[in-house]
């Protein structure tokens, strides 16, 4: 038996086809289309290895960081090198044997990350140094980082005008960080230079090594009040000493309010919660603030920019700002430490905790 086709059904065969033989290729034309999209649309892979999370400033940055790369649609390879260079040399390499499509580090010091930046150069891979920044290098690298030098110098003269209205003369003491740390050596040079305006009423007579331990530092400023009772003039190098210069203070029984007999002025820098309560309370006088969303957002889009081929600054600054009791209610909601959820109940030497997961696109001891 044989099929014949009669003309009416040959007729509607054609009508058919001339309508839908299009849409289906178009359809399978969409379709390749998207497998293209999907593939060049895969979210970038950023390593974020940073050399400590031992302070609130680390932490907080660490966790700015996180949510900046999330909010932009990117993956993240963690790393902490607990102060440890070789282990962070290690983690840098695993980043680039991953072929990750940018790097985030926050150097142990600024002679250790010198290898690591080479070897994401010859991986062509973009490194940002966060918050300390290399050696001099040919290396090819981007680094943010607080202008450690001009806010501490701004702070120290906020406390010297205070120091001069009271009319009285001043014996100052300084902390100092780990002298290995570019950003100690900035924030020391601040304050030498800060001071000078109140060289006529303020001797300094206490220059503390405290390498950013707190028993080095409470030993340091115990000793020093010792040798030197009328200290009246602190200034710390991060807020990550200020529970032992509390501890000092109680002990030589001078830890006193601002505006009470006795006070002594009392400076520092980083802008933690620490910080923040010590203000509220009327016990610190003023505080150098880093801008961490604006340091993590700045870092997180050096990496976008760089992948893109757009040109960024080998140097992005962080000019940050003092808060002091003049200006505390107007300034609070910048500085970082006011919004953390940590409390203070204690001046023992604290362990941070990571806290919970707003990238802000904005143009140590942390």
């Amino acid at each position: 038996m044989t099929l014949t086709w009669d003309g009416n059904v040959t007729a509607t065969m054609h009508r058919i086809m001339k309508i839908w033989l299009p849409f289906c290729l178009g359809a399978s034309l969409w379709l390749c289309g998207c497998g293209r999209s999907r593939e060049q649309v895969k979210s970038p892979t950023v390593g974020v290895a940073f050399e400590t999370l031992q302070t609130e400033y680390w932490v907080a940055s660490y966790e700015a960081i996180k949510r900046g790369l999330r909010e932009r649609g990117a993956n993240m390879l963690e790393a902490i090198a607990d102060g440890d260079a070789s282990r962070q040399y290690e983690q840098i390499h695993n980043f680039i044997t991953r072929r990750v499509d940018g790097i985030i580090v926050a150097p142990k010091d600024a002679q250790t990350i010198l290898p690591m930046i080479k070897l994401a150069n010859e991986a062509n891979i973009p490194i940002v140094l966060y918050n300390r920044p290399s050696a001099k290098t040919t290396a090819k690298s981007v680094t943010v980082l607080a202008d450690n030098y001009a806010i501490t110098k701004a702070t120290i003269e906020v406390m010297v005008d205070q120091a001069r209205q009271s009319g009285k003369k001043h014996l100052a003491l300084l902390l100092m960080g780990d002298l290995g740390d570019t950003n100690a050596i900035r924030r020391r040079d601040g304050f030498e230079d800060g001071v000078k305006k109140g060289r006529t009423f303020i001797e300094v007579v206490s220059r503390v090594p405290t390498e950013w331990n707190q028993e080095k530092a409470l030993a340091g400023v115990t000793n020093a009040l010792r040798a030197n009772p009328g200290i009246n003039f602190i200034f710390s190098s991060s807020d990550l000493l200020l529970p032992s210069i509390v501890s000092a203070l109680k002990t030589a029984g001078k830890y006193r309010k601002a505006g009470e007999e006795g006070h002594v002025i009392l400076g520092s820098f980083d802008g933690d919660a620490t910080a923040y309560q010590m203000l509220t309370d009327e016990y610190l006088d003023a505080d150098g603030v880093q801008d961490v969303e604006f340091e993590s957002a700045a870092s997180v889009q050096a990496i976008m920019d760089l992948r893109a081929g757009v040109a960024v600054p080998e140097t992005i600054l962080d000019k940050g700002f003092v808060i002091h009791q003049g200006n505390l209610k107007q300034e609070a909601s910048r500085m970082w430490g006011s919004t953390t959820k940590k409390k203070v109940t204690s001046w023992e030497p604290w362990r941070p905790k990571l806290l919970s997961h707003s990238w802000l696109p904005r143009a140590s001891g942390g």
